[in-house]
């Protein structure tokens, strides 16, 4: 039975999927020796990576198919490929295959309709984890449609999971928010919005819930007006019938449940329900899965870097375990001094971090592996945020948070 598992969509890059090893290494050795002495294979790995987008690139490029080989031979380890995008792509794994013949898979699991399809497999391997029954799948969008292939990922694993009966709940942030927008007519690609709808109507004749949640700040930043329909439901008057626009306190109720939640650039980490507990760990008593957030973007570029923190803050006060690791470029927001003008109502990512790091159920961590790689160090008045390294970023995924009592825990990359 599938332990963790990683939905990868974006490119990889060699520093990120070393990382990935690294933990991965950690976690045989310091928590699971034994499958290294016996070097187990279970049919269905421990750790199983779902690949599709440009992450299937990763398995053709020298550099990182290098460190693919070193993941493989590692027990229990296999990847799913998304077999649509990969002959989008012209991409061939046969020679990875052909040396790893059990472990790499790139033939998908038969739906409902007879047809082969990537989020077929996601979709069994979501409902997998403890939940109650009759279970529900959620999955998080942050690009918007059409300028992104995402979308279709959303639209693919929504319909995946209403056929495996399970209730789909969709919740959009950032631009994700677009997904929803009424009047889509596309001449070049699926329409998003009518998608959505079907989606909607199909669980509705299956008898399974259906949400779709779009994130107030961002949807109102963005210009959709708001009104209320008398239910205590804030519609919006440019948005597809499913949608409601809701403020973060509402959207972070649905992260309180214990449910498989998806997204883009995910992972699903099973806690470990004993030995020694995680270094860094804050009082939970709650059956809500601890969230861990990787701001792996430059602080300024996008609004992923603003937008993490600030669904962080929002999950944190619902009483979520929720952790925050600067990674990758992430870490650029803990370095040098950043000088914002005078009357500019704009904040810095410092002062942010500075303001909310003492809530409750919240923590910062600066992964050093991330800062050394870029030749520079966190600023030393950010001592809000924690140094770590590859040690202590293995406990953090795998050790359970003290008095924690959910099954699995949360992983999203921003």
């Amino acid at each position: 039975m599938t332990v963790h598992f990683f939905l990868l969509g974006e490119a990889i890059s060699q520093e990120r999927l070393g990382w990935i090893e690294e933990s991965l290494k950690f976690y045989f050795v310091k928590l699971h020796p034994e499958n290294l002495l016996h070097h187990s294979r279970h049919e269905e790995g421990v750790f199983t990576f779902l690949l599709t987008g440009d992450a299937l690139y990763s398995l053709i490029e020298p550099e990182t198919m290098r460190i693919w080989e070193i993941i493989l031979s590692l027990p229990s380890v296999r990847i799913i490929c998304d077999r649509q995008e990969l002959s989008l792509r012209g991409i061939s794994v046969e020679g990875l295959k052909m040396k790893h013949p059990d472990q790499v898979i790139d033939h998908n699991r038969l739906g409902v309709g007879g047809q082969q399809s990537f989020w077929n497999d996601v979709a069994k391997i979501a409902r997998q984890h403890e939940q109650p029954i009759p279970s529900t799948i959620g999955y998080l969008q942050i690009e918007s449609p059409y300028m992104y292939r995402s979308s279709l990922y959303a639209l693919r694993c929504l319909t995946a999971s209403i056929d495996v009966h399970a209730s789909a709940e969709l919740y959009t942030y950032l631009d994700g928010v677009h997904l929803g927008h009424t009047g889509q007519h596309p001449t070049e690609s699926e329409n998003i919005g009518k998608g959505l709808e079907e989606i909607a109507e199909k669980a509705a004749k299956r008898g399974l819930q259906c949400q779709m949640t779009a994130c107030a700040r961002c949807a109102t930043s963005r210009g959709y007006s708001t009104w209320d329909d008398g239910k205590g439901l804030v519609v919006s008057a440019c948005t597809i019938r499913p949608f409601r626009i809701k403020n973060m306190s509402e959207l972070a109720d649905r992260f309180e449940h214990n449910h498989t939640i998806l997204g883009y650039n995910v992972a699903s980490i099973e806690l470990k329900k004993e030995g020694q507990p995680a270094s860094f760990s804050l009082e939970e008593s709650g059956r809500a899965p601890p969230l861990l957030i990787l701001i792996t973007r430059t602080p300024y570029g996008t609004e992923r870097a603003f937008g993490a923190i600030s669904f962080a803050v929002g999950c944190a006060a619902k009483g979520i375990l929720t952790r925050v690791i600067f990674i990758e470029d992430g870490v650029y927001a803990l370095t040098g001094v950043h000088t914002r003008e005078n009357e500019s109502a704009f904040f810095s990512l410092p002062e942010i971090i500075d303001v909310v790091a003492g809530s409750d159920n919240l923590q910062f961590f600066a992964f050093q592996p991330s800062l050394h790689r870029r030749g520079t160090s966190k600023n030393p008045k950010m001592n809000a945020v924690l140094d770590i390294g590859m040690t202590e970023l293995g406990q953090l995924l795998f050790y359970p948070p003290k008095g924690e009592q959910a099954g699995h825990q949360r992983v999203i990359f921003f």
